[in-house]
């Protein structure tokens, strides 16, 4: 199934339906009275965050959803059927945004949450309601009120537990190929991941789910690359494992990079649990690993882990440092600062910190 995390749809709730003039008319009844029944009420538009999806591929062949007019009353004081409620199924994770794209609507965090994003109008009342003491054959009807349209945005930001993050070409994706059951594309050139990915990683009998964002250069903050939805990803993830290619050209200059993106284009992805790895180890001299190592302590301002995907050195130890930080790392989109009474990041990790220190 394809991965699609953004999708416009146009909906529209039904209109009510149109109250009814009618007069009971029987045999030696001559004045009946009035008895027109009334419409009933428009479907609703609901939006509802359903387990079983990650994506949003089912608004990019069906992009119109119309909820059923309430049907008219009728004599003999019938009122008319609400209409259906139709219900758009999204995954958990959603946001909704009106059509200038900015303004948020509603945000889905939780499985079973749901949003009444357009309400059916109302039925018109019949012509027995207008019934008095003053006017006992009322001719007049109400019509049924109209229903609401509007366009939409659709934007998934995927919720997981740990989130790969670094430059094209990183080695993120064979990363998350080795750790995990996922098969995402792998080939020696940049953008080679152009949707997020996602796999399951057990260690120490413990699981998480950790993502495969992809690359962010120089200005995705600002779009470039795809670079502003890719980073909308991160704000979900609860910790951020930080590939740095060891055969780039300056490791120090390459982690920079991708700090300045995450702070331009959200100052809270500051305050996210961030480790630090020089991957792909297994490709470079031992003086050059030394040299790179070196320029990414200064840039990180800590010591980075050392693995290689290819050859598996090092990757139980990231594995275990990303699991020890899940179990601790706040669960909201937004995670708050590590406490500094808590010993755990320098008893255990010492290549992770909040990304604002």
């Amino acid at each position: 199934m394809k991965f699609l995390d953004e999708a416009k749809v146009y909906i529209r709730s039904g209109d009510g339906g149109n109250g009814c003039v009618a007069f009971r008319r029987e045999k030696f009844i001559e004045y009946g009275g009035p008895n027109g029944g009334n419409g009933g009420r428009g479907g609703d538009v609901i939006v509802e965050a359903v387990d079983g999806l990650n994506t949003l591929i089912d608004y990019r062949y069906q992009q119109h959803f119309k909820a059923p007019k309430g049907v008219h009353g009728m004599g003999s004081d019938r009122h008319g059927a609400n209409g259906k409620n139709i219900v758009l199924k999204v995954p958990v994770g959603t946001q909704i945004f009106d059509e200038d794209r900015e303004t948020l609507l509603h945000d889905f965090t939780k499985l079973g949450e749901t949003f009444v994003l357009a309400k059916g109008g109302n039925g018109g009342f019949g012509n027995a309601h207008f019934k008095s003491s003053t006017n006992r054959a009322p001719r007049h009807a109400n019509p049924g009120q109209p229903g609401e349209e509007r366009w939409i945005w659709l934007r998934m930001k995927l919720i997981a537990d740990a989130g790969l993050i670094g430059l094209p070409n990183a080695g993120k994706s064979t990363f998350l190929s080795v750790v995990s059951a996922a098969k995402p594309k792998i080939a020696d050139y940049p953008f080679t991941t152009l949707h997020p990915q996602l796999g399951v990683v057990a260690i120490d009998g413990r699981e998480f789910v950790l993502a495969d964002i992809p690359g962010l250069i120089e200005g995705a903050h600002e779009g470039a690359g795809l670079g502003d939805r890719f980073l909308g990803h991160v704000e979900r993830c609860r910790v951020l494992l930080h590939l740095v290619d060891a055969t780039c050209e300056h490791a120090g200059k390459a982690y920079k990079t991708v700090r300045h993106e995450l702070e331009a284009y959200d100052s809270h992805l500051a305050e996210k649990i961030e480790i630090v790895a020089l991957n792909k180890i297994d490709a470079v001299s031992p003086e050059h690993l030394k040299d790179q190592k070196a320029r990414l302590k200064r840039a990180a301002k800590k010591t980075p882990l050392l693995l290689s995907g290819v050859s598996g050195e090092g990757v139980t130890e990231a594995l275990r440092a990303l699991a020890e930080v899940v179990d601790e790392a706040p669960v909201s989109a937004k995670a708050k600062k590590a406490s500094p009474d808590d010993p755990g990041p320098e008893q255990h990790a010492p290549a992770w910190s909040p990304l604002g220190n």
